[in-house]
């Protein structure tokens, strides 16, 4: 259960993003970061003063750069600063749990060198809801997530994994395994839990079978 509760109508209107590719949060996950550039230690500072909140979204580095930097997806999710460390060396270290995509409406003017955006959360209203149980086959996600992390080297505790409930696992793993942005882009995409599973399902599948022979484990 997500411990922040926020209605539709109580989301600021305008957010500041940080883009970084191959990234995703997703509602209800958490994402650890590790922030050293100054612009966005100035963003994190802003963020603590005023609502915890910033939006996080990917940018395709193949498409031209814009006047206000990389080319940024049109889908982001607004996520929470949950925890927050500073370190001796003056980074901040800080997890955001998700809470809402958004849709980036416009562009608007950055503040102490980061990017700023406004946003719509309208179209993303049911990711505020409580959470529908998953429709997906759970067996064939795991059969299929195994050769996937084997063929890459993850080393991961199976318990653990599979005492995950369907939601935390189809979450958790479309945030951490390694598949190209455009990929990480269709899962925060999804229309619901249940697409997002079955789209997770079908990149573990394309990620074994793309593979060249000889880099199948056997």
């Amino acid at each position: 259960m997500r411990a922040f509760h926020p209605r539709l109508a109580d989301l600021p209107p305008e957010i500041p993003i940080f883009p970084l590719s191959g990234a995703l949060l997703l509602p209800g996950g958490r994402l650890p970061l590790n922030i050293f550039e100054p612009r966005y230690l100035a963003m994190v500072e802003d963020a603590l003063a005023v609502g915890r909140v910033l939006g996080m979204v990917q940018y395709e580095s193949a498409l031209p750069r814009a006047e206000a930097g990389s080319q940024i997806y049109k889908v982001g999710c607004l996520g929470r600063i949950c925890s927050f460390a500073e370190t001796e060396d003056g980074r901040f270290l800080i997890t955001l749990a998700g809470v809402i995509r958004y849709r980036v409406a416009e562009e608007i003017a950055g503040r102490r060198g980061y990017r700023r955006v406004r946003a719509d959360y309208a179209p993303y209203a049911g990711d505020l809801a409580p959470e529908q149980p998953p429709r997906f086959d759970r067996t064939a996600l795991l059969a299929a997530l195994r050769p996937y992390f084997q063929a890459r080297g993850i080393e991961a505790n199976w318990d653990a994994v599979e005492r995950h409930d369907d939601a935390a696992l189809i979450t958790n793993l479309s945030m951490v395994c390694p598949f190209e942005v455009r990929e990480k882009q269709a899962l925060l995409e999804a229309p619901d839990m249940s697409a997002r599973a079955e789209a997770l399902l079908a990149l573990l599948r394309m990620g074994r079978h793309a593979m060249a022979p000889d880099e199948r484990p056997s």
